[in-house]
C-alpha cells in the first residue's frame, strides 16, 4: 500500500513521533489526570467561596447617586407640559421630554465590576480551558486509532466514533461556558450604563443584583458540570478501552 503514495522518510519519522507523543499524553490523561481533576473539582465544590447561602453577600454596591430633580421652566404648569408632550409624540416632531442624564464621566471614576464574581470567574475560567485542551488531545488520540475503512467487523470502530462524538460534545459545552461569562459582562455593562443615564430608575439597579446572583449560581453549576464531564469521560473510556485501542478483533486468525 505504501507504494501507492510516496512519503518522505524524514516527515514520516516526525509524524510517527507525533503520534507516539499524542498516544502517551492521552493515555496518561485518561488514566491519571481525569480522575485527579474530578476529585479536585469535587473538593472545590465544597469550598465556602462557592457555597454562599445568603446571596446578598455577593452583591456589589453601585456608587451612582440619584441627582436632584430638574424643574422644567419653559412650561407653565403640569397640564400644559402633558399637552405639549402629547402633541410632540403625535406629530412625530421634537424629542421626548425625558431624555435621561447626559453622562460625560463617572462621579467616582471607573465603575468597577462585581469583585466577588470576578475572583470566582478567574478561578473557573482556567478549569474550562483545561477541559477543552485535554479533550482535544484525547479526541485526537482516539481518531488516530481508527483503522482503515473495511466491510464488516466495525463494531469497535463505532465505539471509537461514539467516543470521539462525546469528546466533541464536551468541548462544545465547555466553550459555551466561556461565551456565557462574556455575555454576563456585556449584559451587566449595559445595565450599569442605563443606571448612569437613568439613576432614578430603581428597576435597573435591582436587575444588576439579579444578574449577579444568577451568574453566581451559574458558576457553581459550571464547576459541577466540569466535574461530571471528567467523571463521564473517564468512565466511558475505561469501560471501552479494549475496543478503543483494538477496534477489530483477530478472531478470524483462530479459525486456521
Amino acid at each position: 500500500m505504501s507504494s501507492l503514495l510516496k512519503v518522505d522518510n524524514e516527515i514520516k519519522t516526525k509524524v510517527d513521533a507525533f503520534r507516539e507523543r499524542i498516544t502517551s499524553e492521552a493515555e496518561d490523561l485518561v488514566a491519571n489526570f481525569f480522575p485527579k481533576k474530578l476529585l479536585e473539582l469535587d473538593h472545590f465544590l465544597k469550598d465556602p467561596i462557592i457555597n454562599i447561602t445568603e446571596l446578598k453577600e455577593i452583591h456589589s454596591e453601585i456608587n451612582l447617586t440619584v441627582p436632584d430633580p430638574i424643574l422644567l421652566s419653559n412650561l407653565h404648569d403640569g397640564l400644559e407640559a402633558q399637552n405639549a408632550k402629547k402633541r410632540k409624540l403625535e406629530d412625530g416632531g421634537g424629542e421626548d421630554m425625558v431624555t435621561g442624564t447626559k453622562v460625560f464621566v463617572m462621579p467616582g471614576g471607573m465603575m468597577k465590576s462585581n469583585g466577588n464574581l470576578v475572583d470566582l470567574i478567574e478561578k473557573v475560567k482556567p478549569e474550562i480551558r483545561t477541559l477543552i485542551e485535554k479533550c482535544n488531545t484525547v479526541k485526537m488520540w482516539v481518531q488516530l486509532l481508527i483503522p482503515r475503512i473495511e466491510d464488516g467487523n466495525n463494531f469497535g470502530v463505532s465505539i471509537q466514533e461514539e467516543t470521539v462524538a462525546e469528546l466533541r460534545t464536551v468541548e462544545g459545552e465547555a466553550a459555551s461556558y466561556l461565551d456565557q461569562i462574556s455575555r454576563y459582562y456585556i449584559t451587566r455593562a449595559k445595565l450599569v450604563s442605563k443606571i448612569a443615564k437613568y439613576p432614578h430608575v430603581e428597576d435597573y439597579r435591582r436587575t444588576v443584583t439579579e444578574i449577579d446572583e444568577k451568574e453566581y449560581i451559574s458558576l457553581k453549576i459550571i464547576v459541577s458540570e466540569l466535574r461530571n464531564q471528567y467523571v463521564t469521560l473517564h468512565d466511558m473510556i475505561l469501560k471501552n478501552i479494549e475496543k478503543i485501542k483494538r477496534p477489530r478483533s483477530s478472531n478470524t486468525d483462530a479459525l486456521y
